[in-house]
C-alpha cells in the first residue's frame, strides 16, 4: 500500500505523530532498566542436515522462463537444497544471495555456490567449499554475501572463514565469475562468532557489519553463546580490489554490549549504504538495537586509499512510525499444528540499502498491529536523516517479509519479497495455493518529494510449490525444530542497462520423495531459490496511471508547503 500523506488531517496526524514519540520515549526510556531487543539476543545458528542426501534431485538450474511483454522479462531457478544435498552441504536456512554482473549471474547459499549467464544456464554449481578452496581458503562456513561493482568490473563475496571468529573475502580477477579469485580475511570477533556479516559499498570503501557473540558475555548466563556486541568494519577500496585483495587500511568499529544499565546504541545487523556517496563521508543505517527504530550515522575521514582515520558520527534515531517484530508466517498446511510456523525473523534491515538521488531507501519486516507480517518501506534524506515518506507491503489476507531493494541512478526502484498465507485459492491459475510460500515483486519510481509510487502491481516470480513448507521434518509429520527462513534475498541493478534490475529470493520446493518426483528422498520438503529480470520502466498502459499517482503527491506537497 502507498504511504498516507502527512498533509490531510493535520490534528489527526499530529496524534499519531505524538503517540509514536511517546511509544519511543517510552522505549527509551525502559532502555535505562533493561537489555537489548529480545530477538537480537538469542545467537541464531543454522542447521546442517547430514546425510539427507537428495534422492534424484536436479543439479542444475531448471527450465528458464522467458516472457515477451510485462515486467518480468526472464526467471530460472538458482542453486536449491537439492544441489547442496548432494555435496553433503544441505543448510537451514539458505542464507539467499546473488548479484548480476556484465555478462553472468551469481548467487551464493550456505552450502552451493552458483554462475548463470544472462539467458538462464547454470555455468558452474558447487560447493562453497569447493569455491572458496580454489580462491586460496580451507573451509567455508556459511552467511555468504556478494556484489558486483560496475565501476571496475568485478565480483566480491564474504562469508564466515575456516573460524567463525573471521570473515573472509574473496574478489574476481575480472568480470568472470568462473574465476580465478583471490581471497584474503580478517579477524571479524577474536575468540566468538562475527554473526550476520552484511555487505555494502559505495565509491570509498566496502562496509562489513557483524553481530557478534560468544560464551561469557552475558554476567547472568556464563556458559551460554551471548550477544557481545556489534562491529563494523570499513575497508578502503584500493585494498580490496587491488590486484591482490587485502585489508590493509581497514578501521575496525567495536561497540561492546555489557549487559549493564545503560548500553551505547550503534544498530544491529549493521548496514553500509550503496551509493555514489563522497569518498570522505560513508552513511550508515541499522536497526536500533534498543527500541523499535531504525538509527543512522555517518562515518567521517574516508578515502578509497585508507580508512585508517576514520571517525563515526553520532547517532539519529529516525523516529519510524510505531512497530515490533513481526510473529511467523502463515500457510495453507494440511497439519493444523503446521499453518504458522516460518520464522519471519525480525524487524533487522536484512538486505542491501541503497542511496539515490540524495534519498536513501530500507525495507524491513514488522508488524505495524495486524498480527501479519508486512514489508515496512522507508526513504529519508541522505543529508539530514529527515523520514520523507514511509510505506508498507502488506495486507490482512497474507504475511510479507524477507524484503529486499535496490534503486537505480534514474529513481526507479525494484522490492523483492516472500508472501504467504492461509488461503487455498488459487487466483493465479497455476493450479498452487496462492497462499503458499512464494517469491514475488513490485516496481517503483521515486518522486522529487521522496515518495515511491508504484508503477506494477504484485508479480508473482516463483509459487511456492507445496502448501505444507517445514524443512527438516518429512512429509506428513508435524514440524519440527526452529522453521528459519531467509535470512535474507537481494535484488541488484543491472551493470548493462540500469532500468533492468535481477532479484533472487527463497521459494518452497516440492517433497524429496516419490510423489515429489524424488524416488529413494528422505521425505523432507526443500528451499529452492529463484532468479528474475525485471524492467522497472513501466508499459505504456502504466504511465498514466503513475502520472496521475505522482499529480497527486505533488499537489500534496504543494499545499503543505502554502500551508506552512
Amino acid at each position: 500500500m502507498q504511504p498516507q500523506s502527512k498533509t490531510r488531517r493535520r490534528p489527526v496526524a499530529a496524534l499519531s505523530a505524538l503517540a509514536g514519540a511517546v511509544m519511543m520515549l517510552c522505549a527509551y526510556g525502559g532502555v535505562q532498566a533493561q537489555a537489548a531487543r529480545a530477538s537480537f539476543l538469542e545467537f541464531e545458528a543454522k542447521e546442517l542436515l547430514l546425510g539427507d542426501l537428495n534422492g534424484g534431485g536436479p543439479l542444475g538450474g531448471s527450465a528458464v522462463r522467458s516472457i515477451a511483454s510485462g515486467p518480468v522479462l526472464l526467471g530460472f531457478e538458482g542453486p536449491s537444497q537439492y544441489n547442496a544435498a548432494s555435496f553433503n552441504r544441505s543448510f537451514i536456512p539458505p542464507d539467499t544471495m546473488g548479484a548480476i554482473g556484465a555478462s553472468q549471474y551469481m548467487a551464493v547459499t550456505n552450502g552451493v555456490y552458483g554462475v548463470y549467464s544472462r539467458a538462464g544456464a547454470a555455468l558452474s554449481v558447487q560447493s562453497d567449499v569447493a569455491f572458496w578452496a580454489a580462491a586460496g581458503k580451507t573451509d567455508a562456513n556459511g552467511d555468504s554475501r556478494i556484489l558486483y561493482n560496475s565501476d571496475v568490473n568485478r565480483w566480491m563475496v564474504i562469508s564466515f572463514a575456516a573460524s567463525v571468529a573471521n570473515i573472509q573475502i574473496a574478489v574476481s580477477d575480472t568480470s568472470n565469475a568462473l574465476g580465478p579469485w583471490k581471497s584474503t580475511e580478517f579477524s571479524g570477533f577474536a575468540g566468538g562468532t562475527a554473526d550476520y556479516p552484511t555487505l555494502a559499498m559505495d565509491k570509498s570503501s566496502v562496509y562489513i557489519g557483524t553481530n557478534n557473540f560468544k560464551v561469557g558475555c552475558n554476567p547472568g548466563s556464563p556458559s551460554s553463546n551471548s550477544f557481545c556486541g556489534v562491529s563494523l568494519n570499513i575497508i578502503p577500496l584500493n585494498s580490496v580490489f587491488a590486484a591482490a585483495p587485502t585489508v590493509t587500511n581497514m578501521k575496525q568499529f567495536v561497540t561492546p554490549y555489557t549487559y549493564t544499565a545503560s548500553e551505547p546504541d550503534r544498530g544491529y545487523a549493521i548496514q553500509g549504504v550503496n551509493g555514489n556517496t563522497s569518498a570522505t563521508t560513508g552513511k550508515i543505517v541499522a536497526t536500533s538495537l534498543l527500541a523499535f527504530d531504525n538509527i543512522a550515522y555517518n562515518v567521517s575521514g574516508l578515502s578509497a586509499a585508507s580508512s585508517a582515520g576514520a571517525t563515526q558520527g553520532a547517532v539519529s534515531y529516525l523516529g519510524l512510525a510505531p512497530f515490533t517484530d513481526p510473529g511467523a508466517a502463515r500457510q495453507p498446511a494440511t497439519i493444523t499444528a503446521n499453518q504458522r510456523i516460518t520464522d519471519t525473523l525480525d524487524s533487522r534491515i536484512s538486505s542491501n540499502v541503497y542511496e539515490t538521488q540524495g534519498k536513501i531507501i530500507t525495507v524491513q519486516t514488522v508488524d505495524s498491529g495486524s498480527d501479519h507480517a508486512s514489508v515496512r518501506y522507508t526513504v529519508t534524506d541522505a543529508t539530514s536523516n529527515a523520514i520523507l515518506s514511509q510505506g508498507e507491503i502488506g495486507s490482512s489476507s497474507f504475511d510479507y517479509f524477507q524484503g529486499s531493494v535496490a534503486a537505480n541512478a534514474g529513481g526507479r526502484v525494484v522490492i523483492g519479497y516472500n508472501r504467504s498465507g492461509a488461503t487455498t485459492a488459487d487466483l493465479h491459475g497455476d493450479g498452487l495455493a496462492d497462499g503458499n510460500v512464494s517469491f514475488m515483486a513490485r516496481t517503483y519510481v521515486l518522486n522529487a518529494a521522496g515518495v515511491l509510487v508504484a508503477t506494477s502491481g504484485e508479480l508473482l516470480l516463483k509459487a511456492g510449490l507445496t502448501s505444507d513448507y517445514h524443512n527438516g521434518a518429512i512429509d506428513g509429520d508435524t514440524a519440527t525444530g526452529r522453521q528459519r527462513w531467509g535470512d535474507y534475498s537481494q535484488v541488484s541493478v543491472d551493470p548493462t542497462d540500469s532500468n533492468k534490475f535481477w532479484a533472487i529470493g527463497e521459494f518452497a520446493r516440492e517433497y524429496n520423495n516419490a510423489a515429489g518426483g524424488h524416488p529413494g528422498g528422505t521425505g523432507g520438503s526443500r528451499w529452492g531459490t529463484y532468479i528474475a529480470e525485471i524492467s522497472a520502466v513501466p508499459e505504456p498502459s502504466t504511465y498514466g496511471m503513475m502520472a496521475l499517482g505522482m499529480a497527486v503527491v505533488g499537489g500534496m506537497v504543494m499545499r503543505r508547503r502554502r500551508n506552512t
